[in-house]
């Protein structure tokens, strides 16, 4: 991993130095493609230049008070571009868990992945294997990567388990409640996103943590991905640390 960015929890706001910051980011990273043709370049090399920002962003987290941060690096729709993308992502993704396992490791962060991993290729799924084994007793940043997932998959994937424990005994029907099925989600070790951002000025959540964010702050902002640095994310946490959360509430 390349040098951390100058950030440090004692240099930020007053707000995010009292804890007032999110504790867990997740970020739909759009726009490689966008800011590759600006540059008359093909759409892998925006994506090759978005996975060195990944990199800024992680490395930033604990200055920011950042404990959790999930990424949306290929979506269950993703499979619909061109064999080709489809292709040269899924070798990106493979030369980066490679390249990055010793310094992730090394750095103290945990990784984990979420999504259907039954359509990624044998190889990369092995490679997502070896990662969170040699990251699993980490305890700095949590960086789940979100890989061939969509919400709705997501849902219907627990459901489906919830159901065969339903069928078998194990779960009372009864018993089942909005505290249920979280347990089954890919998502289950994990805390509900506090700020969801998209980069590149699209307004969508595209199908992305639709339980978990039913009350996660959002930021829909122009930077295309590749162009997002440390020094946004600190100023999108701030902006976080300000707002009035009620979770349907009225404060008296």
């Amino acid at each position: 991993m390349s040098k951390s960015p100058d950030i440090t929890l004692q240099e930020s706001s007053p707000l995010l130095q009292e804890g007032g910051g999110p504790g867990h980011v997740a970020i739909i990273m759009d726009g490689n493609g966008r800011w590759a043709q600006a540059r008359g370049r093909p759409r892998l090399f925006g994506h090759h230049a978005g996975a060195k920002r990944v990199r800024e962003v992680v490395e930033a987290c604990p200055g920011l008070g950042v404990k959790y941060l999930t990424m949306f690096a290929f979506s269950t729709e993703n499979w619909k571009r061109t064999q080709t993308e489809v292709a040269g992502l899924m070798s990106l993704f493979r030369r980066y868990i490679s390249k990055e396992m010793k310094a992730l490791a090394t750095r103290n962060v945990r990784v984990r992945f979420i999504g259907d991993r039954m359509r990624l290729d044998a190889k990369l799924v092995k490679l997502m294997d070896k990662l969170e084994v040699s990251t699993e007793c980490n305890d700095g940043t949590h960086l789940t990567i979100a890989l061939n997932y969509g919400g709705r998959d997501e849902v219907a994937r627990a459901t489906k388990r919830l159901a065969c424990d339903v069928a078998e005994g194990r779960l009372n029907p009864e018993d089942v409640d909005e505290e249920t099925l979280p347990r089954y989600l890919d998502t289950h070790v994990l805390p509900d996103p506090d700020l969801v951002i998209r980069t590149s000025g699209e307004a969508r959540i595209s199908n992305f943590l639709l339980w978990q964010s039913a009350y996660a702050e959002y930021e829909f902002i122009e930077t295309l991905w590749p162009d997002f640095t440390a020094k946004e994310l600190g100023s999108l946490c701030d902006r976080y640390a300000r707002r009035d959360r009620r979770f349907g509430a009225v404060k008296t």
